[in-house]
C-alpha cells in the first residue's frame, strides 16, 4: 500500500485554494461550534480529498475524542474505488480514515491552529464482517475515536456500520507531516 494523505487543515485548503476562504466566517463559526450536521461542502474544506474521493455526506457528531459521519457513496457506481463494478468491503477503512482527517481537521479549527498533514501509516485488527459495500442498501455510518495523539501520530479506533450491523472495525495509525 502505498502512503495517502489523510489529515490537512483548513489553511493547507487555503493554499491550495479551497480552505477558509471558500467556507467564510458564518461556516468555521457553525463547525467550531458544533452546530450539526456539517455537509460535504464544509467536509472538503478540512481534507485534502476532491471529487469523487471526498467519501463522506455529513457531520452528524464530534467532539475532542470522536467523529461519527454518514455516507451513500458506497452505492455508487461512479465510486473511484470500485473494481469490476464492486467496491470491497477492505474500503470500509478508507471511509474511516476520511473521518479521523476530518476530526483532525476540526479539532485543529476549533482550537484556531493548522492540522498537519497526515499519512496511513498502519492499519492493525482489522476485521471485516461483509466482503462487499456496494451492496448495502442502508447508509453508511462511519465512527472513528481517538485513542493516542501526539505531535507525530495520532491512532484512531475505526467502525463502519449499517444500521445496526457493524461492517467493519480495526485501528488506523495516521503519521503526521508539520
Amino acid at each position: 500500500m502505498h502512503a495517502a494523505p489523510y489529515v490537512a487543515a483548513a489553511t493547507e485548503g487555503a493554499r491550495r485554494g479551497t480552505g477558509l476562504e471558500d467556507i467564510g466566517a458564518c461556516a468555521i463559526r457553525a463547525m467550531t461550534s458544533n452546530n450539526l450536521p456539517i455537509n460535504e461542502a464544509e467536509i472538503r474544506t478540512l481534507i485534502p480529498h476532491s471529487g469523487s474521493m471526498c467519501l463522506l455526506d455529513s457531520v452528524t457528531e464530534w467532539d475532542d475524542r470522536s467523529i461519527v459521519c454518514i455516507s451513500n457513496t458506497h452505492r455508487d457506481p461512479a465510486n473511484p474505488l470500485r473494481r469490476n463494478g464492486q467496491l470491497s468491503a477492505v474500503n470500509a477503512f478508507e471511509y474511516g480514515a476520511q473521518a479521523a482527517a476530518v476530526h483532525g481537521g476540526l479539532r485543529a479549527l476549533s482550537a484556531g491552529v493548522t492540522a498537519p498533514r497526515g499519512y496511513l501509516a498502519a492499519l492493525r485488527d482489522a476485521c471485516l464482517r461483509v466482503t462487499r459495500l456496494d451492496d448495502i442498501a442502508s447508509p453508511l455510518q462511519v465512527r472513528a475515536h481517538r485513542l493516542f495523539a501526539d505531535a507525530a501520530n495520532a491512532v484512531y479506533e475505526c467502525r463502519v456500520s449499517a444500521g445496526d450491523v457493524l461492517l467493519a472495525e480495526g485501528r488506523i495509525t495516521i503519521i503526521l507531516r508539520a
